[in-house]
Order: C-alpha cells, then structure tokens, then sequence
C-alpha cells in the first residue's frame, strides 16, 4: 500500500464509481483483464484521465485461468514464429526484473523418446535458437542430458523410449496476481478502477461513440449511469466480440475461442521434481506439467469453443484427457479422477484467420499474435496476444488511443512509463534476502515458515502490511484451514488493500483455497464471508452472507466431481 494513495480498497471502488459520471474521461478501458488493466495503468502512468470498468473481479476471466508461465514460447519455434518468440522473451526477462515477487524462474526438462516427431538433436539445435532469441540472457543457458541423466534428475519419468532430455528455461507467475497488481498500479497512477459494473450500451454523439452506460452489477435494481469519454477501449477478451455487437449490431466476429483446461493435483501423486514439457500422445499435442508447491497442475487443452465464456468449464472429457496425458509421461502414478482437487477452464481470445483462409487449421495452430483495430463508430478494441507480452500489448493499443486523442481532441499526453516502472508490491531488490526476511518476520510474528514464504511470494513488499495485521489482532494471525499457508489477515487485506468485493473475489484470486483445497474452501466460505462483511465497503447483512456462500459453493461444485467428489 503505498502511503501517497488512497487504499486500493472496496471503499475506494464505491467512489470512484460515484465519480464515473461526474466528468468526461480521456479513456474508458472496458475489461479488466491483464490487458485492460495493464492498459489502464500505462494511459494513467502517461496522465490521461483513466476509468476502467468490468462486469466482474479484476482477472476474472482468462487472466486468472491460464497455465500460470511468463514463457518465451518455445513452441512457437515450429512454427516459425520468431518474432513473438523474440518479442515474449525480452518481456520475461524484464518481467522477473519489474515483478521480482510475482514472477520466479522455472527450470522445464523436455524429454526426448524414440520415435517421437523431434529427436534428441533437433531439440537441441531448437534450444540454442530458443536461447538465441533470448540474445542469451534467459535465466540460464539450456542442457542436454542423456538419458541416464534425465532419469537421475526427474526419477519417475517415462523411461520406455526414452533417448534424452533438455533443460531450459522459463518463468512461473501468479497470473490473477499480476492482473491485480496492473489494476492497482492503474489506481495508484489516478485511474478510477471499478469492477462488479457492467457496460449495457454505449453513448454516442455526432462523430461516434462517446462513452458507455454502466451498471453497478453489486447492487439490485441499480440503473447505469453515463459515462462519458473522449476514447473508449475495447479489451475484454473472450467477450470482445458481444462487447462489440453491443455498439454495432452488424459487427463481424473477429475472435476464435478456444478453451484452454487445467487439473490441478497433489504434487506427490504425479511424481514430478521439475516442470515437465511434453506432448501428448493422444493428439501430440505439447503440453506442461507444471509445479505449484505441494500440487502440480496439467494442461492445457486446446479446442475451439462456441458456449459463452462465462459458463466455460471443464468436462469429463477434458479431464479424461488431460489424465491420460500426464500418466504417459508419469506411468507409475496411475492418475484417476479421484486424485484431480479441482480444474480451471478459461478461453483464448485468438484471433479467427483471415475468411477463407484457415484451411482448417488446428486450434492450437491458431496464431497467438494480437491485433488492435478501429471498428465503425470509433470503438478501439485489441485481441489476442499472450500473458508475456500483455506489457507491450498495453502499450501499443495505448499509443493508438493517444493518437487518436491528439487528432480528434487535442489531448496530449506521454510516453508509455512502463518498461522499467516496478509493478506494485515489487521488493526492488534481490529476491533470496526479501523472501528470507519476511519469513523471519513472519515467524517471529508466530506464523509458519510456510505462510512467511507464501506472504513474500504474494504481496512482495506489502507482506509487512499484512504482518502489521497480524501483530495487531491476534485473532488474524489463525491459518484459515490446516495445511494451508493462508491467515485471516489477508481476508481484511484483501479487502481493505485489493478491493476484493466478493466471496468468490477473495477465495479465488486473492487466495487460492478455491483450487487448492480438497473442499475448496466451502468448510471457512462462511466464516471468510462474515469477516469480509464487517469491512468498510462491504457491510452484508446475514441474508447477503447466505447469498455470497450459495455462490461460491455453486463455482465450487463446477470445478469438481470428477470421480465422486462433487462438493
């Protein structure tokens, strides 16, 4: 929390959701994804007038359900993709410099078997390209290891077939925590941040849109107000083409949704000791095995998708196949349903190939390019893209809203300030003595080791604000469930300091019980909500208790059931 800001609280949404209709804005970011909210924290850092508004939490959407890397894209490389490749790995290395908290190397072994569509050479001429295009400064350089090496690093491996492996490297990140900390930093540079509102039309005037109007989607019956704005952007991701029909009924799709899906399970159940790249062998595929403390997850699928991106989940089949994939690669863990603690879905808002152009391509080939385009009326919108770049993404459609500000209002502004702007919460400065600080900290605070480790990963800087909590309320310093390293303190964090709003805002993205816990958190769900509700900002009566719980244990049940274990 930085002391020369208002707290980026749920007080703070209710006024800055007062004041979206008291003044004319520069930019009206709609979506508040990493894209939105990277765009709103660049326009806001160059001294526009910003609001950014989204039908839910900040990262509620594909931002907060994706594989969870800052990576160069290593298989992009088949298809010829060198520039993003370049472009992504130029943004990870500035990434693990700007968000020292967030973003963590990752060290990925990618075994080679016999028969397989690379052999052990063409991975490694591909990793000194991969490297290459890093201009050699990733994190390390890659390794080759022969196949008794391979098995001595990662001993439960498939070894049937098996030639050899590389190690290379990439970078792990919160992904809804680096969504929040671009809101916040939105917030810190003067944008008006409101989630939970929704854009249900659009104002014009004689030369095009001209703002939206706006529902508050937290109060029942509430009526949009106006919102009124020099240059409104579209970036809501898998909703980008609903948003765009809503100000053009006759607008062409641009988007290719595909579904992306993940399981997470327990760590000691796979067997893994590094993330594993791998492919499929039910459609080859390349895929992750991916590390997260005790569990490790897998993923993703890739299809293409037609249901609506809020209803998006997991099915049976989706996580047949994702089982099916990790036992290949793990043989002796004998994967069953019984063993997934929960799944997350979110869509790819991948752009559709050119009319007649697609010459039935998979979905997985589908370019992860961006584009930012003007649709009739004025209405700025950009799509597609990847995690890694969203920076640069941010700033490009930025840079097309200023030029158009500067012809059509004269509005001036400045350079993106983001390329070397620390993200909220960074430690600016080494990481090892950080994190060993604060875990002393929070032992001596009479917290776990565990829960000091996950505060330094989570809140960077702001873990002593969290801490403060603690050493000032007792009662705050319980871990929320046993074998989990969260405390009560970050519930009244979450909601004094992100904006957390509701049940699901805190449980899910500003914690991780959700996924985590084999109930996913329903045993505390009421107890967390009646914390939240004697916060400033929240204020719910017993009934809205009852209310946020019914939800929340409905999200629950979505995400799980695979094997007999539907909450």
């Amino acid at each position: 929390m930085a002391d020369d800001f208002p707290p980026f609280s749920a007080a703070a949404r209710h006024s800055h959701l007062a004041a979206l209709a008291g003044e004319t804005w520069d930019l009206l970011v709609i979506g508040g994804g990493i894209t939105g909210a990277a765009a709103a924290r660049d326009a806001a850092g160059r001294g526009l007038r910003v609001a950014l508004v989204d039908a839910g939490d900040v990262g509620r959407g594909t931002s907060s359900r994706s594989s969870r890397l800052i990576h160069g894209g290593l298989r992009y490389l088949e298809t010829y993709d060198f520039r993003l490749v370049f472009e992504a790995s130029a943004e990870r290395r500035r990434l693990l410099e700007l968000a020292t908290h967030l973003v963590h190397p990752l060290p990925f072994l990618f075994p080679v078997y016999r028969g397989g569509p690379v052999g052990y050479r063409m991975l490694q001429a591909g990793m000194w390209l991969y490297d290459g295009l890093s201009l050699f400064r990733n994190i390390a350089r890659h390794r080759m290891l022969p196949r008794a090496r391979a098995l001595d690093e990662e001993p439960n491996l498939r070894a049937d077939g098996l030639v050899g492996a590389a190690v290379y490297y990439d970078a792990a990140v919160d992904d809804a925590r680096i969504t929040l900390a671009n809101a916040r930093g939105a917030h810190e540079a003067g944008a008006a941040v409101v989630p939970h509102a929704e854009v249900v039309g659009f104002l014009r005037d004689g030369k095009g849109i001209a703002g939206a109007r706006v529902r508050d989607c937290l109060r029942e019956g509430a009526q949009p107000v106006e919102v009124r704005a020099r240059a409104v952007l579209n970036a809501t991701g898998p909703w980008s083409d609903a948003v765009r029909r809503l100000a053009d009924p006759g607008a062409v799709p641009r988007l290719r949704p595909t579904k992306g899906v993940h399981i997470m399970l327990r760590r000691d159940r796979v067997g893994n000791e590094h993330a594993i790249t791998f492919r499929s062998p039910v459609d080859g595929r390349v895929m992750f095995v991916l590390p997260w403390g005790e569990f490790s997850y897998v993923g993703t699928t890739d299809t293409d998708y037609a249901g609506s991106p809020a209803e998006v989940r997991a099915e049976p089949e989706d996580v047949r196949y994702l089982l099916d994939s990790a036992n290949f690669i793990f043989p002796s863990a004998k994967l069953t349903e019984a063993d997934v603690v929960s799944t997350w879905a979110g869509i790819r808002p991948l752009l559709a190939p050119a009319r007649g152009g697609d010459g039935g391509l998979a979905a997985s080939a589908t370019s992860r390019e961006h584009e930012i385009w003007r649709d009739r009326g004025g209405l700025l919108n950009i799509a597609g893209g990847k995690l890694t770049t969203y920076r640069v993404m941010a700033a490009q459609v930025v840079d097309a809203a200023v030029r158009g500000l500067k012809e059509e209002h004269g509005v001036e502004s400045g350079i993106s300030p983001t390329e070397h702007l620390p993200l909220p919460g960074d430690p600016r400065g080494p990481w090892e003595p950080f994190r060993d600080r604060v875990v002393r900290e929070a032992v001596d605070a009479g917290l776990g080791a565990d829960t000091g480790e996950h505060l330094a990963r989570a809140y960077g800087e702001d873990a002593e604000h969290v801490l403060s909590r603690v050493r000032g309320d007792d009662a705050l310093a319980g871990r929320l469930m046993e074998g989990h390293p969260y405390v009560w303190a970050e519930v009244v964090h979450a909601v004094r300091a992100e904006m957390a709003l509701t049940l699901e805002d805190v449980l899910v993205r500003r914690l991780h019980l959700f996924y985590e816990a084999a109930d996913g958190g329903l045993a505390v769900a009421e107890a967390v909500a009646r914390r939240m509700a004697a916060q400033p900002g929240i204020g719910w009566s017993d009934a809205d208790v009852a209310v946020q719980v019914d939800g929340y244990r409905a999200a629950v049940r979505e995400t799980r059931g695979f094997g007999g274990r539907a909450a």
